[in-house]
């Protein structure tokens, strides 16, 4: 529910054999409405570049090998305790899978702390 609306579990620990091993996705769900599967990797600590490759073997697996007939691209996300906001940027350019990194916080900002999130948002789009 957390997630939103027409997400449907697929699974956890979702196991993928390539070459004679096996690597596994965190958490696997099907979107229904965007008719895609969404990947989600959890990393306790700083999400880095190999973390970013390694989703994106995901995707491509999963849109070679799971996607069916009417199906869009897979959308893979790197939740991470915290990220470097440029090594992000560099190691997910030029990527062409649908491929996210964010911050995940384990409570929620204050109210005067949201507030001020929320203006800058709003002042950098006026800019």
């Amino acid at each position: 529910m957390e997630l939103g609306k027409g997400f449907a579990f697929i699974g956890r620990q979702y196991r993928i054999p390539l070459g004679g091993r096996n690597f596994s996705v965190d958490v696997v769900f099907y979107h229904r409405i965007l008719k895609c599967f969404v990947l989600i990797d959890l990393k306790r600590g700083e999400a880095d570049h190999q973390d970013i490759g390694q989703m994106n073997l995901y995707l491509n697996y999963f849109r070679k090998e799971e996607n069916t007939e009417g199906d869009n691209e897979p959308i893979g996300i790197v939740l991470c305790a915290y990220k470097d906001q440029i090594l992000v940027e560099y190691a997910i350019e030029n990527i062409n899978n649908k491929l996210f990194v964010s911050k995940y916080q384990l409570y929620l900002p204050d109210k005067k702390e949201l507030e001020n999130e929320l203006n800058k948002l709003m002042n950098n789009d006026l800019e």
